[in-house]
């Protein structure tokens, strides 16, 4: 037994919890997820941590199976009690969780949002003491807490605060995982022994207490309550007959004594059990309104309060939560239903309609319009609240609930479409499959096969979606047109997604674009939907040069508007390729601050990696690094895998062979599975770039041409420059001048700085007399102003390497140092290398340069320094960053004693950017 605590056999465990109690004490966070079958002591380790966290403040919150249902329920009992804080949050997370919680109104909110504003509320109380919070029956809690508290738990930071987790195994949430965990498993031999002694000392028959031991398994509640069914006969080891005893597992043989002791109770005490255990709240006030509606007197709770099944104070508690699922596996249906009608007629219909109408659909024996409308209505609130599971549970019980086809079939496809948002993608298809069942008129059908096209692609970016949505298109065009137009730009970006050559569908960009053309928008339309799909179109069917003009007039329109997200992506995807570099900055700078300040969940991550992008191909690795940091941090608190597009660029860029290699065979991995061509084509990309940053020519080449084989958005263009390159270093002129043919078409056409730098530069490399010397000295010069510095220094790299063979020396040595300054400043070590080998054969005297790594900045401390720098306070940079104010000021600190300075005054002439350097590598 753990010492003083009556925990037997628990020593490792309790010194796990008093090792993260320790780490709390120290000012640091901790995070465990207790994991175990039911009975294994889970419950019982947290009220051994709560003992001993005497110092600290305490928060527990239990789940209950019955509000699973309603969004955020469990997350406002978890905060209820640091409300009085919530004026203190910043104003977006205020809203959000004054939204999410039902105290105002307001559209609905992000779930990271929400989870930010929780770990900024909790921030601030750890601020006056160390919290300890407590969270047990994970399993059933509704799913946006968990996913809010999930994501507090792998952004906590530099705050006294230890989040400890109780679930029950198995368990098909996978919200938890990858959180540091311990496995609760059964007592041994020994203390299980010792743990039923002291359970039943009457228990006088080694035989009677070895069948305990090989049922019990180590389970310590089942040791407490397998000998609480034998009789006084049978304690004694008097046996008789032997009772047949089914083949089950610990949990119902446990959950069977419960029920048998149950069944012992008076019939009101039974009565008064069932409506304890369909009461989701656990509030003794409306516990006993709802007995009194039943007729039941005070008296009906004693019998079970006696046994030990339940506690009766400030709050109703079961014993364990197996007694509360062995009330409702005792119970007929006709007696639940009486419950949960009683707790209706109780439920305020101003302060708690939702809670009341899932009662009454509880309650309902048969089809019911007027519930199935209100249950509706349950569902619209619950989705301003941004519960999106809440909503679907609503609906789809609404469906259920109406009696007639047509409206069945209306509301089951809404229960799909909210299925479907809240990451449930098989109830979403059973709900599509009841839909269709109904009698549907054409546009709702077309909406429904628009739905299932969203399913496909949202379980796979590859080659099935942009068929579907092309159908759904196509069936949607006489019945709708802005409708079909839009459903036609997500065929079309779908079509991307799959990419070009090998894994380009049958349906594929081409086919996708002319299809579009056949829902045209009207005369003279300024609408950002028409005018990209018009210009993508034109681009897939009659080339670059013919959609240029209409994609500008839709960046120009775009530029003045709010815009949503898909169409505010798609643009920058559109700025990208036509070399627009600052409309590119601003539009995804838009997207990232829009998104950081609504929470927007699924697509920031998306954005930020964009961003990187952006950053990389204007030499800011290290802006790019910490970017893609924070996606994958945001991802990982999202549970999302995203293949690693950005990182296996920037890792060909600085010349890692290895990383580059690595990311490039999970990417693949990745993509092959799902048929994601765009996949394949930017790791060719990326090979490309390292190849001819390390001098590797012929690989390069081979890289490029596979790259360039198909119309991929944006990477063909950047291919074509490298594929001119390596051509031109091999001599294979004619390959190298097709390349340079097919670029110059789309530099043209675009004008920009940007991209007619890189056409002088591709140009130059193939122009092999000495009117290359204007061509490179037009290439720097374009490339200066455009402020793309990755391209720039590549300029002045190949401008040298040209001087230097045409004996030129002096001249070459003052490009290549150029160069060479750059690409080391920037962490580009491949071209940078390649640089340096060039100026030794001028014949000077270069030492393989390594920068002052006393500053050792990581990203995240480089980007937070920045930040500062640029005034914005801890709060604010601890809400763009998804990360507590506390913790920022921790990171802020190591930052200083790095740099040796004592104030955010003193980062305006800190050397950031060395250290910035040094933290991209």
């Amino acid at each position: 037994m753990y010492p003083g605590h009556g925990l037997y056999g628990r020593q490792a465990e309790c010194a796990a919890l008093d090792a993260l109690l320790a780490e709390v004490h120290a000012g640091r966070h901790a995070v465990l997820v207790l994991r175990g079958e039911p009975g294994e002591g889970k419950t019982a380790l947290l009220d051994y941590l709560g003992r001993k966290a005497e110092d600290a403040r305490i928060i527990r919150v239990t789940g209950v199976q019955s509000e699973m249902e309603l969004a955020y329920a469990g997350l406002h009992q978890f905060c209820v009690s640091m409300l009085d804080r919530l004026e203190d949050l910043p104003a977006p997370q205020r809203d959000a969780l004054g939204v999410a919680f039902g105290l105002e109104d307001g559209p609905p909110p992000e779930r990271l949002l929400v989870g930010l504003a929780v770990l900024t509320l909790l921030s601030e109380t750890a601020g006056s003491e160390p919290l300890v919070c407590l969270i047990d029956d994970v399993q059933w809690l509704d799913h946006a807490s968990v996913q809010a508290l999930a994501f507090v738990a792998r952004r906590l930071g530099a705050d006294p605060i230890a989040l400890v987790f109780a679930q029950l195994e198995p368990s098909d949430d996978h919200e938890l995982l990858g959180l540091p965990e311990l496995v609760v498993a059964g007592l041994d031999d020994a203390d299980a022994r010792a743990l039923l002694a002291a359970a039943a000392p009457a228990l006088l028959d080694e035989r009677v207490r070895d069948r305990i031991l090989a049922e019990a398994r180590g389970n310590p509640l089942a040791l407490l309550e397998l000998p609480a069914e034998l009789t006084s006969t049978e304690l004694g080891g008097w046996f008789g007959p032997t009772r047949s005893r089914p083949a089950e597992s610990r949990t119902a043989r446990i959950e069977e004594t419960y029920v048998r002791r149950l069944r012992a109770l008076p019939p009101p005490t039974q009565q008064f059990l069932v409506l304890a255990a369909v009461e989701s709240v656990g509030d003794p006030t409306v516990l006993w309104r709802a007995a009194s509606a039943c007729g039941l007197g005070e008296d009906a709770a004693a019998p079970a309060e006696a046994a030990g099944l339940i506690t009766l104070d400030t709050r109703v508690r079961f014993a364990h939560p197996l007694v509360r699922s062995a009330v409702h596996r005792a119970a007929r249906r006709p007696e639940l239903q009486q419950a949960h009608r009683a707790l209706a007629e109780v439920t305020d219909p101003r302060t708690d309609p939702d809670r009341r109408a899932w009662h009454l659909a509880a309650a309902a024996t048969a089809p019911d319009e007027s519930l199935a409308a209100e249950l509706e209505r349950s569902a619209e609130r619950a989705q301003a609240r941004g519960g999106a599971a809440a909503a679907a549970a609503f609906l789809r019980r609404s469906t259920e609930l109406t009696p007639d086809a047509d409206p069945r079939g209306r509301r089951a496809v809404a229960a799909a479409q909210a299925a479907l948002a809240a990451g449930a993608p098989d109830a979403a298809d059973e709900l599509l499959a009841t839909a269709e069942m109904a009698e549907l008129d054409g546009l709702q059908l077309a909406r429904l096969e628009r739905l299932r096209a969203h399913l496909v692609f949202a379980r796979s970016r590859g080659t099935d979606a942009p068929v579907l949505l092309l159908d759904a298109a196509r069936r949607l065009t006489p019945l709708d047109v802005p409708l079909a137009r839009e459903t036609y730009m997500e065929a079309l970006l779908a079509a991307v997604f799959a990419g070009a050559g090998k894994l380009e569908p049958e349906h594929g960009m081409r086919t996708v674009a002319e299809a579009a053309r056949s829902a045209p928008a009207a005369p003279g339309t300024q609408d950002p939907v028409d005018l990209l799909l018009d210009g993508l179109s034109a681009q897939f069917t009659r080339g670059y040069p013919a959609a240029a003009p209409t994609l500008r007039r839709a960046l120009d329109v775009i530029r003045g508007h709010d815009v949503d997200t898909l169409v505010c992506l798609t643009s920058a995807l559109v700025a990208a390729e036509l070399w627009e570099g600052p409309t590119w900055l601003d539009l995804l700078r838009r997207h990232v601050r829009g998104a950081r300040e609504s929470g927007t969940l699924s697509l920031l991550p998306m954005a930020l990696d964009y961003l990187a992008s952006f950053h990389l191909q204007a030499g800011d690795f290290v802006m790019a690094t910490a970017l893609t940091e924070e996606a994958a941090a945001l991802n990982a608190a999202i549970r999302l895998v995203p293949p690693p597009y950005t990182p296996i660029m920037l890792a060909a860029w600085r010349g890692d062979q290895p990383e580059t290699a690595k990311l490039s065979e999970v990417g693949v991995q990745d993509a092959f599975p799902r048929g994601e061509g765009s996949a394949l084509v930017l790791t060719e990309y990326a090979a490309a770039v390292l190849d001819n940053g390390l001098g590797r020519y012929a690989t390069a080449l081979a890289a490029a041409k596979r790259a360039t084989a198909g119309d991929q958005l944006v990477a063909k263009s950047w291919a074509l420059a490298e594929l001119v390159e390596a051509a031109a270093r091999l001599e294979q002129w004619e390959v190298g001048e097709a390349a340079l043919r097919e670029l110059t078409t789309r530099t043209r056409a675009s004008g920009t700085p940007w991209a007619l730098g890189t056409e002088a530069r591709a140009r130059a490399l193939l122009t092999r007399g000495p009117e290359a010397d204007e061509l490179y000295r037009l290439a720097i010069d374009r490339l200066t102003g455009c402020h793309m510095n990755a391209h720039l220094a590549r300029a002045h790299l190949v401008y040298g390497e040209w001087l230097r063979r045409n004996d030129r020396r002096a001249d070459a040595r003052v490009q290549l140092r150029h160069a060479h300054d750059l690409f080391t400043h920037m962490g580009a070590e491949g071209f940078a290398e390649r640089a340096r080998n060039e100026l030794l054969a001028t014949g000077e005297t270069v030492r393989k340069r390594t920068l002052d790594t006393t500053l050792d900045l990581t990203p995240q401390e480089a980007l937070i320094a920045s930040l500062a720098r640029d005034g914005r306070t801890n709060q604010e940079i601890g809400a763009e960053l998804f990360i507590s104010p506390r913790t920022v000021e921790w990171h802020l600190r190591k930052v200083f004693a790095k740099l040796a300075i004592g104030s955010r005054r003193e980062l305006r002439d800190a050397p950031l950017d060395a250290g910035m350097a040094t933290a991209s590598r």
